[in-house]
């Protein structure tokens, strides 16, 4: 299963949006889009009518709001991944068939309060399960190594599912949900507030291909 380290983007406005995405440049090809209504979260990220440069990456939504459907309606076409959140005050089955019926790949989201086995009856449904690593809605919150127990069982119960895991994601943690089964690595502010940016992908990269390498072949 292919593992991919995810920059995730939190922007307030189109100018903020298009500075951190032209940092990113070439160095990433999947890119995370934190949208945030002040609701779900207490903060504001990508809530306005954005825009996109097309086919320079492939794009998932993040969507920390209350209303994923509204969201969803308005502004999924822009993207290739939508995620919402089992939190969400109105996310339902619907949610997901909504996703669908635009074209794109539906994930669901876990807060780190939430047990894994509630969305088990959706995965067959799911493209991806995005696992909170952290309590979200901020660049930099701690990372809770006690969400590993969720990842295990989620893909123990799923072999072939992609399994994302967002929060605190930087070279001190992110062997520990390698090890766990994750395969995609959302990172925030260790990477898009580096002066390297490049380097400290290929450090996270080299981090998680060495623990599945034979110690002769390193």
């Amino acid at each position: 299963m292919k593992k991919t380290i995810v920059p995730a983007v939190i922007a307030k406005s189109q100018d903020e949006l298009e500075r951190i995405l032209d940092k990113i440049g070439d160095h990433a090809c999947l890119i995370q889009l934190d949208v945030m209504d002040g609701k779900f979260v207490p903060n504001h990220s990508l809530h306005f009518d954005f825009q996109l440069p097309q086919k320079k990456f492939i794009y998932e939504a993040h969507l920390m709001v209350d209303s994923p459907d509204a969201w969803i309606g308005a502004f999924g076409k822009k993207v290739d991944t939508i995620i919402v959140h089992f939190e969400s005050a109105s996310f339902s089955r619907k949610t997901i068939r909504s996703i669908k019926t635009k074209g794109k790949k539906a994930a669901l989201a876990v807060n780190p309060e939430t047990e894994i086995e509630n969305v088990f009856d959706y995965l067959d449904d799911l493209d991806q399960v995005l696992i909170m690593t952290v309590n979200p809605g901020f660049y930099g919150s701690p990372f809770l190594p006690e969400v590993k127990g969720k990842i295990s069982r989620l893909r123990t119960m799923k072999p072939d599912l992609d399994i994302e895991v967002d929060g605190g994601i930087a070279p001190e943690t992110i062997a520990l949900v390698n090890e766990a089964g994750a395969n995609l690595f959302v990172s925030g502010s260790y990477l898009v507030k580096s002066n390297n940016l490049q380097e400290r992908i290929n450090l996270l990269y080299k981090i998680i291909r060495d623990k599945e390498m034979p110690p002769e072949t390193k």
